[in-house]
């Protein structure tokens, strides 16, 4: 695998000593370099420069410290080598983020940063010194990656009723429902079936970690350094949760104690454990958007390619546009899956709860509005938004609210596991600092 890495090198240095001779006068220029091999992708020295430097840029903005250089190419590695096996999965499966999906988002983010239009976005994104572009495909990539993971991951999620039915009694009787904590997550992780060397090892590291902590070292900092988790890049954070919506573990843990308390660390398959609360607040009185819609899903097979499913869902467009043809009846009579004999209806819902690709496309829509075809993991797609709604949250404690708290708690620690799984089928090799 090497040779054929190290051959392919060669022409493509052929290509670009050709064009780098004739625009800086044969001065020599570094190739870019493969760093790891992933399957049948590769990670690039540029792409992992690029993400220590989009972190940097990040903790200079929020004046947060960071470990050395060598500790943030080590994790930008790790999620590298992860979104390149996501990707590629994701080929596999068929999804795709199309320009107009990813417009969409970029317009949601810069929404969300201070109500900026797209292009006031992409103007403050280049004065802090980000290639617009690179940012535009980044996001793309999280995209996928996410609908890849959650697709994968979900299937692997079971909630009985009884589960259901002990955290709605529970949550009924909770004192601190109405608090939310903002909590930090250290995994020291071992291997799958670790000997007693890799626990003891594994445990000494989280040890050396709860002393730093506890001398008062930066959490986020420590974080980025050490934890085998999802959350590194970010330090640790993983956003605010109640006590509901964090893994059982935790929530015994951090129910009623005070900001700065760490714990651990705590075994679990997937290793040691520490958190820390790094902040406490009220939980607000959120309103809850929900949407209701209706679709017509095509799913491409051996037979059906595609391109053709999308023209199929494009002429159904036309058709209704036109006049000439109703939703209701075109679903029962062509879409797939449970609701065809529903016209295609989908109900009240929350869009959290949907495929990430069609939840972002209701989100474009106005009511009564119509979305152009889309792929999604489930296959292509026409959607109408028929209606909106706002729920009170703080009011909504029933069988639906306990089902997606479940949900949410028991999804992070599988897309761990997932993650760890996957990453063990692949052929993963990771070259010196030469290249060999």
């Amino acid at each position: 695998m090497k040779t054929i890495i190290k051959i392919a090198f060669i022409i493509s240095g052929i290509v670009s000593s050709a064009i780098t001779t004739t625009v800086v006068n044969a001065k020599e220029l570094e190739l870019d370099k493969v760093v790891a091999v992933v399957n049948s992708g590769v990670v690039l020295e540029s792409e992992i420069d690029e993400l220590v430097n989009n972190v940097k840029k990040q903790a200079l903005a929020e004046k947060q410290s960071l470990p050395s250089d060598a500790a943030l190419r080590t994790q930008a590695m790790e999620k590298l080598i992860n979104d390149s096996l996501l990707i590629q999965m994701g080929e596999r499966m068929g999804v795709q983020i199309g320009d107009a999906q990813l417009d969409a988002a970029i317009a949601s983010v810069a929404k969300d940063n201070g109500g900026m239009t797209t292009e006031q976005f992409r103007q403050k994104l280049v004065a802090d010194g980000v290639n617009y572009e690179s940012y535009r495909e980044g996001i793309r990539t999280e995209m996928i990656t996410n609908e890849v993971r959650k697709a994968n991951v979900r299937r692997r999620v079971a909630i009985s009723p009884q589960e259901i039915s002990n955290l709605v009694e529970l949550m009924k009787q909770q004192k601190n429902a109405d608090v939310e904590y903002n909590i930090g997550h250290i995994l020291i992780s071992f291997p799958d079936e670790p000997t007693q060397d890799d626990l003891v090892d594994a445990k000494s590291r989280a040890d050396k970690v709860i002393d730093l902590l506890n001398n008062g070292s930066d959490f986020k900092k420590i974080a980025i350094a050490s934890s085998g988790a999802p959350s590194a890049l970010e330090g640790g954070d993983i956003g605010w949760r109640g006590i509901n919506e964090m893994p059982t573990l935790f929530a015994e843990l951090v129910d009623g104690k005070k900001q700065g308390e760490v714990f651990g660390p705590i075994r679990t398959g997937l290793g040691f454990n520490i958190i820390k609360i790094l902040d406490i607040r009220g939980k607000e009185t959120v309103e809850i958007s929900e949407v209701k819609s209706r679709h017509i899903l095509i799913e491409p097979s051996i037979i059906l390619s595609e391109e053709k499913a999308e023209k199929i869902l494009l002429d159904f467009l036309a058709q209704i546009n036109a006049g000439e043809a109703d939703f209701d009846t075109l679903a029962r009579e062509h879409s797939e899956g449970p609701t065809a004999t529903r016209g295609g209806d989908l109900g009240w819902a929350d869009p959290s709860s949907y495929d990430p690709v069609f939840a972002n496309a209701l989100s474009t829509l106005e009511v009564d509005e119509f979305h152009p075809p889309f792929r999604s993991s489930f296959g292509w797609h026409l959607v109408q938004l028929t209606g909106k709604r706002n729920l009170d949250a703080t009011d909504q404690i029933n069988e639906n609210r306990a089902y997606s708290l479940l949900f949410n708690r028991k999804f992070g620690v599988e897309a761990i596991r997932w993650m760890k799984e996957t990453r063990d089928e692949a052929y993963i090799e990771i070259f010196d600092d030469e290249g060999e």
